[in-house]
């Protein structure tokens, strides 16, 4: 699930995991071990999901995506959101009445802050999220700590500009080094108050590492989700929301100030069209209660 071919020409601007919760619980385990009637106030999905038809007709797929009840769409600038001008896509959106509080992004980006500073400004984008890290980042434990160190260099420019930065997990993230996985080791270094972090529960998954487990260790630092079901830890690809083991009713009710922050779907693997799984996606998720 890596976003290298989306990502521009990457720069250098910028206690060991329980294995207790090594089985995430299903739909209906789930239910039993949170319910209630609280729904998300806050659904939006990531542009990356219909990443072909908006590359082909970006407008036409954002009225795709407002038509399925979607009310927030997270863009990618790390795609310069194909090829589009932040004042045209800033038209698509109102008239489809949506709004992009993020974008994900490249590291290349911090290089050119200022445009990406006029680019926000211009979307309404509050967070800049890195979406993936080189695989040189990835090689040791101290490549990891070596990114959680870029990243709070760049988060205290974000920070100066009234912007947040963030990091969103891919599945690679969660290889272990001498017991100690690599998410851990960049999480623990970087600065809350600087950099925040964005849960693809599906990538954990696909990654071996079950994300109720990164709730109950890491949640008050969760400030945006990717929502993805997988079929299993290690699992080779994700499936429609609900029909995966990902406990989405146990992670959603330990989210504090959840009205507060943004859930968005993100699916790579489909049964049919993208746009018939976001739109299956969004029945499930906008029904779901915790």
């Amino acid at each position: 699930m890596q976003r290298r071919t989306f990502l521009y020409t990457l720069g250098a601007a910028l206690a060991s995991p329980s294995l207790a919760c090594a089985t995430s619980r299903a739909g209906a385990t789930s239910a039993t071990a949170a319910s209630g009637d609280r729904r998300l106030q806050r659904i939006g999905v990531q542009l990356y999901t219909l990443r072909d038809a908006a590359r082909a007709n970006l407008d036409g797929t954002l009225g795709d995506i407002a038509a399925a009840g979607y009310k927030y769409v997270e863009l990618l600038m790390s795609n310069n959101n194909f090829n589009n001008p932040a004042k045209v896509v800033r038209v698509m959106l109102e008239k489809h009445g949506l709004q992009s509080p993020s974008t994900h992004i490249g590291v290349s980006t911090l290089d050119n802050f200022d445009r990406a500073v006029a680019v926000a400004d211009a979307l309404g984008h509050r967070y800049f999220i890195l979406a993936d890290l080189p695989a040189e980042g990835r090689r040791s434990l101290a490549t990891f700590r070596e990114w959680a160190d870029r990243l709070n260099r760049a988060g205290e420019i974000a920070r100066k500009n009234n912007l947040w930065l963030a990091w969103h997990d891919e599945a690679d993230d969660f290889k272990t080094f001498d017991g100690v996985q690599g998410y851990d080791a960049l999480v623990e270094k970087l600065d809350p108050s600087l950099v925040r972090l964005q849960l693809d529960t599906g990538n954990a998954m696909v990654g071996g590492r079950d994300p109720l487990d990164l709730m109950n260790r890491y949640g008050d630092r969760y400030y945006s989700f990717h929502i993805k079901d997988a079929p299993g830890l290690h699992a080779p690809h994700d499936v429609d929301l609900g029909k995966g083991t990902v406990d989405l009713r146990g992670i959603l009710s330990r989210v504090k100030n959840i009205d507060e922050k943004y859930f968005y779907v993100e699916q790579e693997t489909y049964e049919g069209s993208p746009l018939a799984a976001v739109e299956r996606d969004y029945n499930y998720l906008s029904k779901l209660t915790f």
